[in-house]
């Protein structure tokens, strides 16, 4: 029951009210891993750095069990992002992107992976999405995110993946841009016409939706006091997510229910520290509380 997460590992330079940090190591595959690692193993990267990127890094994300086998060091520069959050910490400016090799970067599957249970098609180009899953032999779990630009810029691409896809993860401005809808709960079960057989729907501290053929479920953010870095957030919780789901027996609405809890508790620790700082300081203690008190969150007294 192994998961294959394909995306980007980079080096991220963020400001916040809370401080500053200068590329530390960041990227959608880099969250996504460390958060699914937490829950499961085998968990394995497929992604690609270059000659200036740290082994540090590299040991770092070993040790936490992740599979690097795939991860190419090509010739040339890491991807870099460059970004300053607002004071509010949801408004964001991107003040630099790098993509250096990551511009060439094409998924290469090793063969000993092909087979593994679960993908996540972490936020690439869709053509290189579509490509992942024509090298992979059949997962019985796929998810699959995206983000603004793909939608503008490579809609009919897009499409074709999101057919072929079990769960899409997108937020609620993406969501609103796929299906043209205003209200967040048309465009959430719209979303299904597209393909997927699943749908989640991010809002940041809101919290997040399922969409589903049995309905809708609804489930709170973690209550987090001290947010530090919202970077990779949601990729921590989509790693969390993938990670409950390679953990039950099956696809369904409870484990889909019972994930999306998991994937919220763990993105809770990914805000309270710079980077992936606080991806490291977690634990399965720790997450099981968060995990007891979402459900406590949600209790709803009789009438």
């Amino acid at each position: 029951m192994g998961i294959v997460i394909v995306g980007s590992v980079a080096l991220d330079t963020v400001e916040t009210p809370a401080g500053r940090v200068d590329e530390a190591v960041g990227g959608a595959a880099t969250y996504a891993s460390l958060a699914a690692a937490l829950l499961t193993r085998p968990v394995s990267v497929v992604g690609v750095v270059g000659g200036d990127f740290p082994d540090e890094h590299l040991s770092m994300l070993q040790a936490r069990g992740v599979d690097i086998g795939g991860i190419e060091r090509a010739e040339g520069r890491t991807f870099r992002w460059v970004g300053r959050y607002h004071d509010d910490m949801v408004g964001r400016d991107t003040l630099d992107t790098q993509l250096n090799v990551f511009a060439d970067f094409r998924p290469h599957i090793p063969e000993a992976l092909r087979t593994e249970s679960h993908l996540f098609l972490a936020n690439i180009q869709p053509g290189l999405q579509f490509s992942v899953l024509d090298q992979m032999d059949r997962p019985e779990v796929t998810l699959l995110d995206t983000m603004n630009f793909w939608i503008t810029g490579a809609l009919t691409e897009l499409r074709r993946v999101m057919a072929r896809v079990d769960v899409l993860v997108v937020n609620d401005e993406e969501a609103r841009m796929l299906t043209g809808h205003r209200s967040i709960h048309e465009a959430g079960r719209a979303l299904l016409d597209l393909g997927p057989r699943f749908a989640v729907v991010k809002k940041g501290e809101h919290g997040a939706n399922l969409y589903g053929p049995d309905g809708l479920f609804l489930c709170p953010a973690y209550p987090v006091t001290d947010v530090v870095d919202p970077t990779g957030a949601g990729d921590s919780f989509a790693g969390g997510l993938i990670g409950s789901l390679a953990g039950a027996s099956t696809l369904s609405p409870e484990s889909l229910r019972r994930a999306m809890v998991v994937g919220t508790a763990v993105a809770s620790f990914c805000v309270e520290g710079f980077g992936v700082q606080g991806l490291l300081r977690a634990d399965r203690a720790g997450l099981q509380e968060r995990y007891q008190r979402l459900r406590e969150l949600t209790g709803i007294p009789p009438l």
